[in-house]
């Protein structure tokens, strides 16, 4: 009976501690998510066609990653306004999946 207890709670801490580590996960590509758009707002505002290469490199990585419809344009089409929607597009994903869980 003490083991089955023991075990039960060695599998209770485990599974709150995975929890927790895929909330934190999803807080931090939230918080990445953030400063891109921060960044391209701030491109956007100035009027900038062009999105510098770093940018552009950690944008595009991270929506072709998680598979946004924008990924299948070619990325010389695709302009500041659209990199940022997708952005939210990605954002809001998690965001609801974080209300879904709490």
């Amino acid at each position: 009976m003490l083991q089955e207890t023991c075990w039960e709670i060695d599998q209770l801490e485990a599974h709150w501690v995975a929890e927790r580590e895929a909330r934190t996960a999803r807080r931090r590509k939230i918080q990445y998510i953030d400063e891109l758009l921060e960044e391209l707002e701030k491109l956007n505002l100035a009027e900038e066609d062009a999105v510098p290469v770093e940018l552009m490199g950690r944008v595009s990585t991270l929506v072709y990653g998680e598979g946004h419809s924008v990924a299948e344009r070619p990325q010389a089409e695709i302009v500041i306004a659209e990199w940022m929607d997708a952005l939210y597009d990605l954002q809001d994903d998690l965001m609801f999946a974080s209300d879904d869980d709490d």
